[in-house]
């Protein structure tokens, strides 16, 4: 299986290269030329798999240049006693139409773990198969999780450095300190003036200044990236999809062949997407429900088929999903249209207006498929105490987004099986969870893990135990015009 970019369906590479490039030189992101097909047989096969047999079962049909063999050893590697539970992403039932998809039992207490510890042996290993010689330095802008994730999966990687951009006073104080606090040779970390959005444009720019690759590539290095824009960061995660709709078959709350609702905290649309693969490759998923905080492009996009981004960004107490430019739309947009052309020319438009309006024909099979929400902090806040006082569950602010969002939608709608994405424990974001509970959470971040896990009676996640003691190794900060001049110190 080839892949190519979603803005010239004639550059075409194999898996290893779209893996190992991360972003195409046009700036577009590399799609598989098909999407392969799953049948009820083999997802009912797959029911009796644990994790690991799963994700190399789905992965395995989008990488046709690695062997079996060689998959089975990068998932046992990458799910293993790192993750606190044996399921490694276990479903926990709230009731019998309604299921949480716990994405938080890895090293680093989110979801982007499932990606981050599976991506560096994707990388590496393609690497090899496309005879690069090179090393490769990773850049990563974050919104909190996957600057941490990655920074924990590539540290001290042979060949490899990681660089990770975060907005400076953007994310919570656990995910500052998990980030600053990495351990590793290889790795470096920066904030940036300014939100996530300038991250990230700051990090595409520098991918696309084609004098600097040359630069670096003199000295024997070139960039790639951990971001879900890369296509082994989004791969592993299409498989927790099928996992998750498995164990709700085994739980027997539903039969084989019936459809499910997922719910997805949603941000850069990464995660979500994956839901829409596994949708396209058979996975029986009902609607997509695409959950967001008061930055609410996407709600506004899925109701109007107008993208805008020129809005106020909103701080809130889901940082996470702080984000106006969801990267990973644009492969939506090709999957559905399959027109580089087209799909180029909205990206040109987001470039330069900020905002693009998609065709008639995208909107109709967005509305049949996807169904956007959004809510408060506030709203975010008593959803957290409303779930804790009921079911006795505790979940972050992320999470609440998405089960407000569920709330809403069906009381207009039928309810039906959903699953709701959980993608990072309450303890990442304490201080909000206390806040939620009625609790003081007038103290640092760290003090209040140790609180909350007093209030709740809950164990604190052992890689957040003891944050506070750690070594802080990087306190830099820079304007997003300048993140080229760290990139440049980082690598000499």
């Amino acid at each position: 299986m080839q892949y190519f970019s979603t803005r010239n369906k004639n550059y075409k590479v194999s898996a290893a290269e779209a893996i190992a490039k991360g972003l195409a030189p046009d700036g577009g992101l590399f799609v598989p030329e098909t999407v392969p097909a799953i049948s009820a047989a083999e997802i009912k096969a797959l029911c009796d798999m644990d994790y690991c047999g799963r994700a190399v079962n789905v992965m395995s049909r989008y990488l046709e240049d690695f062997s079996r063999e060689e998959l089975e050893g990068y998932v046992n590697a990458a799910y293993g006693d790192n993750f606190d539970d044996a399921a490694i992403a276990p479903v926990h039932f709230i009731d019998d139409t309604t299921g949480v998809l716990e994405l938080w039992h890895g090293p680093t207490c989110a979801f982007k773990d499932m990606a981050l510890q599976m991506l560096p042996h994707l990388l590496t290993a393609s690497l090899k198969k496309c005879g690069e010689e090179r090393k490769v330095c990773i850049l990563v802008a974050t919104s909190g999780d996957t600057g941490k994730a990655a920074l924990e999966g590539f540290a001290d990687v042979e060949d490899t450095k990681i660089l990770v951009f975060y907005p400076h006073n953007g994310v919570s104080d656990v995910q500052k300190l998990q980030m600053i606090t990495q351990s590793g040779k290889n790795v470096g970390v920066s904030a940036v003036y300014g939100n996530f959005d300038d991250a990230q444009t700051g990090v595409k720019m520098i991918f696309s200044d084609k004098k600097f690759a040359e630069e670096i590539s003199g000295s024997g290095w070139f960039l790639s990236s951990a971001n879900s824009i890369n296509w082994g960061r989004l791969l592993p995660q299409i498989a927790y999809y099928f996992s998750a709709y498995c164990d709700y078959v085994n739980s027997g709350k539903i039969n084989m062949g019936d459809t499910v609702d997922f719910a997805v905290p949603t941000g850069n649309f990464g995660n979500i997407l994956a839901c829409w693969y596994a949708k396209k490759m058979g996975l029986p998923v009902g609607k997509l429900i695409c959950a967001s905080n008061a930055n609410n492009v996407l709600t506004d996009f899925f109701e109007s088929g107008v993208y805008n981004k020129n809005r106020p960004f909103c701080c809130t107490i889901s940082p996470s999903m702080d984000i106006l430019v969801s990267s990973n739309l644009e492969r939506l947009l090709y999957c559905i249209s399959e027109d580089d052309e087209l799909v180029a020319s909205y990206m040109k438009a987001l470039g330069t207006e900020g905002s693009y309006a998609v065709s008639e024909e995208i909107k109709t099979v967005i509305s049949a498929n996807f169904k956007g929400g959004f809510c408060s902090d506030d709203d975010t806040k008593a959803l957290i105490s409303d779930m804790y006082g009921k079911y006795g569950y505790l979940i972050d602010t992320h999470t609440a987004v998405a089960c407000k969002v569920v709330e809403d939608y069906r009381r207009n709608n039928a309810v039906v099986p959903t699953i709701v994405v959980s993608t990072a424990s309450p303890f990442k974001f304490c201080d909000s969870v206390l806040s939620a509970l009625g609790d003081e959470c007038n103290a640092a971040g760290t003090e209040l893990i140790d609180k909350l896990s007093k209030s709740t009676g809950l164990d604190v996640p052992a890689p957040l135990a003891g944050l506070d003691k750690r070594e802080q190794r990087f306190s830099g900060v820079c304007e997003r015009e300048d993140m080229i001049e760290v990139v440049k110190g980082f690598l000499n």
